[in-house]
Parts: C-alpha cells; sequence; structure tokens
C-alpha cells in the first residue's frame, strides 16, 4: 500500500478541474443496481476466515466510452449496518475499537486514477486507484477491476455493466487495531457490483 503526499492530491485533483468541459458532457453516469450489488470484505477470525458486508449509502459513478481512463467513482459506505455472519463480531467490528460507527458513521471512496489493462479496455484487469477513508484517515489503495457488459452484447453496448473490485488493506494503517489476537490485521475487500446508465 502507497501513501500519497500533498503533491499527489492536489495533482489529483488539479487533473479533475482541468478537464475540458467536452470531456465532463461525455461523462456518463451511472447508479447502483442495489439488489444485485454488495460491497463484500473478508477477514480472518482466529484462523477461520469469515465474511461481512456493508451497504452502499450512495454512489457516483460516470465513465466517458471514449476515454475510459476518466472514469471516475465516488462511493460512501453505512458503516453503521455492516455485517458479519456472527454477531459478537458486528459488535465488535462497529465498536469504538474498530470502526467506532458512533464517530465515523461512513467510509468513503473515491477514485483518482483509472489504470487500463494493456490492451485498453476496462474487461482485461484494469485497475482502479484512490483514496480511501475510515475512522477519519484516508490512505490511497489500488484496487483491480474486471468490467463486463451483458454477454452477448455490442461491443459498444455500456448502458449496463459489471463490475467486480478487488484488494486488501490494514486494518492498523487506519487506526482500526482493536482485537489484534484474535483478527488479523489484512481485511480483503471484494466488490460486486452492477450499474446502469441514469441519462
Amino acid at each position: 500500500m502507497t501513501f500519497p503526499n500533498r503533491r499527489q492530491a492536489i495533482a489529483a485533483l488539479a487533473g479533475l478541474i482541468a478537464l475540458p468541459r467536452t470531456a465532463l458532457a461525455q461523462m456518463r453516469q451511472y447508479q447502483l443496481v442495489q439488489g444485485e450489488s454488495q460491497v463484500g470484505f473478508l477477514f480472518d477470525l482466529q484462523g477461520s476466515k469469515q465474511r461481512g458486508t456493508i451497504p452502499v449509502h450512495k454512489a457516483d459513478i460516470r465513465i466517458d466510452p471514449k476515454a475510459l481512463h476518466r472514469a471516475v467513482v465516488a462511493v460512501d459506505l453505512n458503516v453503521a449496518k455492516a455485517r458479519t455472519g456472527i454477531f459478537l463480531a458486528t459488535q465488535a467490528l462497529t465498536g469504538p475499537e474498530v470502526l467506532n460507527v458512533a464517530h465515523y458513521p461512513m467510509i468513503r471512496f473515491r477514485s483518482t486514477q483509472i489504470r487500463l489493462a494493456p490492451s485498453g479496455r476496462l474487461s482485461d484487469g484494469a485497475a482502479v486507484i484512490g483514496d480511501l477513508t475510515i475512522r477519519d484517515v484516508t490512505r490511497q489503495i489500488t484496487l483491480s477491476a474486471d468490467i463486463y457488459r451483458p454477454a452477448g452484447s455490442a461491443p459498444d453496448a455500456l448502458d449496463r455493466l459489471s463490475i467486480q473490485l478487488k484488494g486488501s488493506i490494514s486494518r492498523q494503517a487506519f487506526g482500526a487495531v482493536g482485537f489484534p489476537k484474535l483478527v488479523a490485521d489484512q481485511v480483503q475487500i471484494d466488490i460486486r457490483a452492477v450499474i446502469h446508465v441514469t441519462e
């Protein structure tokens, strides 16, 4: 995991501001299909893999079909509704020693760069780089991305897309350090979503 410095953050913001109006006009806005979308995470509890989910509070996803590298992703997660398959683990997760939902009710992700596959496509193993904020601590992360059109659709049929994003983060890097003897530091992120054009 790499950590952004101030110069990198300013450069990323300047890049967005500098986009010409024609480029912004070509952006297509998408929204999540809630019933087919899930933000999942995997964690190691005393040597046993456990899975949890956090619902999306809101999402802003914009893609320029003619310039895929300009895609923008902004997602807010409702931490208060985070769940695992174990009641006590859910209580610990949302409690003050880990996510501390009473003070930090949202997790936020803002993309800063889309790195396409060598083929120039999103469906051949691209990467989404951005800033993840947990407990008011922001770190840069990289998520591997696979994006697909519906089977049998035309190459330019981008009205409905399926997305899978994967990566891992360190709890300690965000100050979520509770229960270190029970829960491993590394948490795997596994996001599966379906999006469709809204305009």
